[in-house]
């Protein structure tokens, strides 16, 4: 595809996320909606690059949506012979109000992250609908079969429907209990606009901020924002030419330390509201700190970011964050040491983040088997601009 053609597909995927969210208030129905912008989406791949992007790409893509919702209710009526007066009439109106499209946003979050789905069912929902991933991709990232993640996700449909789960920002008695899984949400979406998509960068800082603004005082909401807060503030020097940057070859210049302050800041707060058991959010943070804190890479002070990891590990003992903690071990004590601990690490074999771990540090050793690491990340689903820097380091 062309650069043109990729900034149409990346628009038309961002977009219609947020149409999705209005489409699910709308009919009603999250299988309904998906189908609906699916089809939206189709129209305009097909469209966009030959007749050029509408002036409001949102409305287009809503206003076709709709059609297409409205033609399924009434073919589905026909066929049971009922009349199809529960679907509201098709807006012409090409201009969404975009106030109202934030308000689905948060909406369609707490709709997909509501207490009686399982926490894994309502962060691959979200990550499916919100985030705009495939159902490979989310498979991916939460490390489990896209069979497995197929039925998880037509499951949790099913239960929204079948409960009538409102569609609706909960009342403040109500938030705790949603907390945990709009948190992770929010940083799984926020974490996969770092593989280069600006816009999931920015619709998880929104997201974050806004459960800060619900719940202000609550260490979990304080230590995301914190958090991502902290990693977008390096957003300017993450890539060059298309190739994500290390962190050790960032130009610092390029951080936002207006950012860097604030999650700071919000570190902080987090650790004071915190003081007997740390929180998960609030520790990453701090591991966050540390770096941008540092004034140059050589003066990262590696034994507090796996001081860090080690009390991270009491609250979250994953396989993930041990394979962070390894890339720090790495560091501080060589590649030989962090191998050892990724190669001790069980249940990674489909994670291409454990292969490309492997891939660095076996090229950093000079090993051979340096290549086949790097071809195992790229089988297993390894972003193609994080795949192409490690290639080319390789090479």
């Amino acid at each position: 595809m062309t650069g043109a053609g990729d900034a149409v597909a990346r628009l038309v995927r961002d977009e219609g996320t947020r149409v999705l969210a209005t489409l699910v208030r709308v009919t009603g129905s999250v299988d309904l909606a998906e189908d609906a912008v699916q089809d939206a989406v189709v129209r305009a791949l097909e469209t966009w690059p030959r007749d050029g992007v509408p002036d409001n790409p949102r409305g287009w893509l809503l206003v076709a949506a709709r059609r297409r919702a409205v033609d399924v209710v009434r073919r589905e009526a026909k066929r049971l012979g009922k009349e199809a007066d529960a679907m509201p009439a098709v807006d012409p109106h090409p201009h969404p109000d975009p106030v109202s499209v934030r308000d689905d946003l948060l909406r369609l979050v707490f709709t997909c992250c509501h207490p009686a789905l399982s926490l894994d069912a309502q962060v691959a929902l979200a990550l499916r609908t919100l985030g705009g991933l495939s159902t490979a991709e989310v498979a991916r990232g939460l490390l489990v079969p896209e069979a497995t993640m197929a039925k998880r996700l037509t499951r949790a449909k099913q239960k929204i429907a079948q409960a009538r789960i409102p569609y609706r920002v909960p009342s403040a008695e109500e938030l705790p209990a949603r907390l945990a899984g709009v948190a992770s949400t929010v940083y799984l979406i926020f974490n996969e606009g770092y593989t280069g998509r600006d816009s999931l960068l920015s619709e998880g800082v929104r997201l974050a901020r806004l459960l800060v603004s619900l719940m202000p005082d609550e260490p979990t909401a304080l230590g995301l924002l914190a958090l991502v807060l902290l990693q977008d503030a390096r957003r300017a020097a993450r890539f060059s030419s298309g190739l994500p940057v290390l962190l050790a070859e960032q130009d610092r210049s390029r951080w936002d330390f207006a950012l860097i302050k604030e999650g700071v800041e919000l570190v902080g707060r987090g650790l004071r509201r915190t003081p007997s058991k740390p929180n998960p959010y609030v520790v990453q943070a701090a591991i966050a700190a540390c770096h941008d804190l540092a004034p140059t890479y050589a003066e990262t002070n590696w034994d507090a970011v796996i001081s860090w990891y080690d009390v991270l590990l009491t609250v979250q003992d994953t396989p993930v964050v041990r394979l962070n903690r390894a890339a720090a071990v790495a560091e501080r004590d060589g590649p030989a040491a962090g191998l050892a601990l990724v190669d001790a690490l069980p249940g990674l074999a489909d994670y291409p983040w454990w292969h490309a771990s492997r891939a660095e540090l076996l090229h950093r050793l000079g090993s051979p088997s340096a290549l086949g690491a790097l071809a195992r990340a790229e089988e297993t689903g390894l972003p193609a601009p994080h795949l192409a820097h490690l290639r080319n380091r390789m090479e």
